[in-house]
């Protein structure tokens, strides 16, 4: 039997190492690869794979984000690739999810590609979905309901297309930003600067990218390097040029230029 399986990871060689490593395998065929949250639900929902390698700490939908939002009819096999710390781990060995540890180790790949054939059989998936339910419940915090909800489709529509929190990385470690908390972005090249919680968080990430994350109901962007937080906006204020001035309710103030103006209609609702 082959197995349809779809590499998602943010980080390219990490999706090329994983690649040649499966190469070995002559029953896995790499049908896609992906390199953020949005694009695998979307590969995930048009090919169906069998087996889905899942990097757990992206920009914007992370994997457990991903994994949330898949029809609970078509959800393949799950291996999260992760370099989340001992205690994590342990978590995933409760529920009898599988899992390999950054940097991949070839031993424990084979160790997880094994459980993958035994248990790929609809009889083998028995209680799966509530097992993946109960990681993310135990790692996240994220309460039953919300989660089931989504799951099941008979969440809220935000919650399916927008993520809660933000999964930012620096020097090896992972800060999960509420999404709520973000008072406005600016873009500094291919990083974003994240203002939240009276701090300044670095995303590897382009405006581009993060426009498709964040939710076009709270988040717009007021500058070509700018995206503020709608409902951190206190007052608006003309200014020369037809630009006008942002007053937000930590004090500061952010310029919005005129090619952006016709934003401002966003601003009451």
């Amino acid at each position: 039997m082959t197995i349809r399986t779809i590499i998602v990871d943010d980080e390219s060689l990490a999706r090329r190492g994983l690649e040649l490593r499966l190469s070995a395998y002559e029953d896995i065929e790499i049908i896609s690869q992906c390199t953020n949250g949005r694009e695998a639900l979307e590969k995930i929902t048009e090919l169906a794979p069998d087996l889905v390698f899942m990097d757990i700490q992206m920009p914007g939908l992370s994997g457990f984000d991903v994994v949330k939002n898949i029809d609970k009819n078509q959800l393949p096999m799950i291996i999260f690739v992760t370099a989340f710390d001992r205690y994590a781990v342990d978590a995933f060995d409760a529920q009898a999810v599988d899992y390999v540890l950054k940097p991949i180790d070839d031993e424990r790949l084979k160790v997880a590609l094994d459980k993958v054939r035994r248990n790929i059989d609809q009889e083998g998936k028995v209680n799966y979905t509530q097992r993946l339910m109960d990681l993310i419940i135990s790692i996240t915090g994220e309460s039953p309901a919300t989660i089931e909800g989504v799951m099941t489709g008979d969440g809220p529509a935000e919650l399916e297309r927008y993520p809660e929190r933000l999964a930012i990385k620096d020097a090896g470690e992972i800060t999960y930003v509420p999404v709520k908390e973000i008072l406005w972005v600016e873009a500094a090249g291919d990083y974003m600067c994240v203002h939240a919680q009276g701090k300044v968080h670095i995303l590897r990430s382009t405006m581009k990218e993060l426009e498709k994350t964040l939710s076009p109901k709270i988040f717009q962007r007021i500058h070509r390097s700018v995206i503020v937080n709608l409902k951190r906006v206190e007052k608006v204020c003309s200014h020369t040029n037809g630009e006008y001035h942002l007053y937000l309710d930590c004090g500061s103030r952010l310029k919005m230029s005129r090619s952006y103006k016709d934003k401002i209609k966003h601003f009451g609702s």
